[in-house]
């Protein structure tokens, strides 16, 4: 794992952020990509992290490393989003803690002709990153209102906007996150409560490895974590990276069965033989 203190990057106004967003922050996917990277990064502005993710020996050696270079406090929570009760679970853990800032990073994808994947995974997904992520917007949005302040950071993807060949079910997975942020961004912003999806192209993590994923040029997740968190309160949705905007540049000019197309070339592409 790479140490945190071996790539500081601050966020813009470290203070103002913590101000805004009080003492603690929940991460869910924090052991590893995005999730990882920003769980660093507000340790580093001095803000309190509960730490989510399935793999608690990782989340531990974050929780260490975080508290020894930051001094910030940690609580770390194992959790499967694919058991519908896991959500409930952590905002049972949380209530006494004076949370302003939900990221939802975990989630997971598969590649392959639909026809061919197991049912039991493709509806596991649909609760890590369906019905976990509203659960979880659910019950931190009216501690955020009833506070009047806070912020919810969702992870949406460059492939919410079209149908995607061999992605068929994740792609609709995040159509569904990207649409959800939206709707709630003007919802609860007029309520004092900020929301922002993040919408990225291929990142370098551990989810193309879960995917069966071959990557090729993709994005650093520190880098899309930093370009996320200074976007918090100033839009609806962020396309973090030059290789997310030029990609998204570059499907804009086709119609929705042109892009459906092209999206189906680059699963191909990226699929293991």
């Amino acid at each position: 794992m790479n140490k945190a203190n071996e790539r500081i990057v601050t966020l813009k106004a470290p203070a103002q952020f913590k101000k805004r967003y009080g003492e603690w922050a929940v991460i869910t996917g924090a052991s590893d990509g995005i999730g990882k990277e920003m769980a660093i990064l507000l340790a580093a502005c001095g803000i309190n992290l509960v730490l989510v993710a399935r793999r608690r020996a990782v989340l531990t050696a974050l929780s260490d490393e975080l508290t020894a270079r930051y001094l910030v406090k940690t609580l770390v929570i194992d959790a499967d989003f694919s058991d519908p009760t896991s959500a409930a679970s952590i905002n049972t853990a949380t209530t006494q803690l004076n949370v302003g800032l939900m990221i939802a990073s975990a989630g997971f994808g598969t590649i392959g002709a639909f026809l061919d994947m197991p049912i039991e995974r493709e509806l596991n997904m649909l609760d890590v990153n369906c019905r976990a992520v509203l659960e979880m917007s659910a019950h931190f949005g009216r501690r955020f209102v009833q506070q009047r302040r806070g912020g919810i950071i969702l992870i949406s993807s460059l492939v919410a906007w079209q149908g995607v060949p061999l992605s068929a079910n994740y792609a609709a997975t995040k159509a569904y996150v990207q649409t959800l942020g939206e709707g709630l961004h003007a919802e609860l912003k007029p309520l004092g409560v900020n929301v922002l999806v993040s919408a990225p192209g291929p990142i370098q993590t551990g989810f193309a490895a879960r995917a069966n994923m071959q990557m090729g040029s993709a994005l650093k997740p520190d880098a899309v974590a930093h370009e996320t968190l200074n976007a918090l309160g100033r839009m609806t949705t962020v396309r973090p990276g030059f290789l997310t905007k030029f990609l998204d540049a570059s499907l804009s000019l086709l119609p929705r069965s042109g892009r459906i197309w092209a999206m189906g070339k680059v699963m191909k592409g990226m699929a293991k033989s």
